[in-house]
């Protein structure tokens, strides 16, 4: 299991599982539950690069990024150190 700590969002850290680049797990480390979860399980099952494009560049309340943001940062860090 991977972990990123996240920077400007209420969720402290992400965890995550990649297999053959899909995206097998996901659970964010405090922020808000629910919308933290429905993000975690649309995205399970999908692959990385798609989920990257889907989810980069979110903002939440002008902060200039968010949880779906911190996880898109997360998984771009993720496919740079095993390229």
């Amino acid at each position: 299991m991977e972990v990123y700590k996240t920077k400007g969002v209420c969720a402290r850290a992400i965890e995550f599982e990649i297999d053959e680049n899909t995206i097998k797990k996901v659970n964010f480390v405090g922020g808000c539950a629910g919308n933290t979860q429905g993000v975690a399980r649309l995205l399970e099952g999908m692959d990385v690069d798609e989920a990257i494009s889907r989810i980069q560049g979110i903002d939440c309340g002008g902060k200039g990024t968010s949880c779906p943001d911190q996880l898109a940062k997360a998984l771009i860090a993720y496919k740079k150190e095993r390229q």
